[in-house]
């Protein structure tokens, strides 16, 4: 059984899952000043914030479209492949959307999963999905399946090294950034059914760390020997 497992940039996930031969990531497109660049593609993580650094305005991002899924639903399947498609959270992008328009026109067993998380908690379902394609033991339909019902157990958590973007972006009032930056204040954020919510805070940057991981042991109960810890960084 040959099974493709393709992802937008809106997920991230280590590098050694992403350099496997049948994991795919298609870029969505971020406009910096006027200019384009594919996602993960036209420069790194560490080349895109020196370029937001120097950057006059907020990157706008557009989503994937219909036209990206459609080209590489229809070279898989021709291919002999199943496709796993797994997207960013659809409440905040289009690109979940535009997956399942491509599906529609093309013939070939394609699986649409929507992780309504971002970054690293979208990750988590393809670590766990390249995982179970790898064991070999289960169909596509049957993978997805088994993503559903992580649901419940998977978390998000992330802390804003600065409130600046988030309030250039309109999702935090300015009196709050103002405040929050002058006195040090660090919001630990989560995703909720696709939507971030701030679920703690903490004073300056040396208690984040050690406030992460009583949180992750909290919402464990203690126990994390059988789940999938991920730690990721930006800047």
């Amino acid at each position: 059984m040959k099974i493709k497992l393709i992802y937008d940039s809106m997920c991230d996930i280590p590098e050694e899952i992403n350099n496997k031969e049948f994991v795919e990531m298609i870029p969505l497109t971020i406009n910096i000043d006027g200019k384009e660049y594919k996602d993960g593609i036209d420069f790194t993580k560490e080349e895109f914030y020196n370029i937001l650094n120097n950057s006059n305005s907020l990157p706008k991002t557009s989503q994937v479209t219909y036209i990206d899924f459609k080209e590489k639903f229809e070279k898989y399947t021709k291919e002999g492949y199943d496709v796993i498609c797994i997207t960013g959270s659809s409440k905040a992008s289009g690109t979940y959307q535009s997956a399942n328009l491509a599906k529609a026109d093309v013939e070939g067993n394609i699986y649409i999963f929507d992780s309504l998380f971002l970054s690293l908690g979208s990750g988590q379902y393809i670590i766990k999905a390249s995982h179970l394609i790898e064991e070999g033991d289960l169909s596509a339909s049957e993978i997805v399946e088994e993503l559903e019902k992580l649901r419940a157990s998977v978390n998000l958590l992330f802390v804003p090294f600065t409130l600046e973007y988030l309030k250039q972006s309109g999702r935090l009032p300015s009196v709050v950034s103002f405040v929050g930056n002058m006195l040090s204040i660090k919001p630990i954020c989560s995703m909720q059914d696709g939507k971030n919510k701030i679920v703690s805070k903490v004073r300056g940057t040396k208690q984040i760390a050690s406030k992460l991981v009583d949180m992750i042991l909290e919402l464990n109960n203690g126990q994390l020997e059988d789940k999938i810890v991920t730690i990721g960084y930006g800047s």
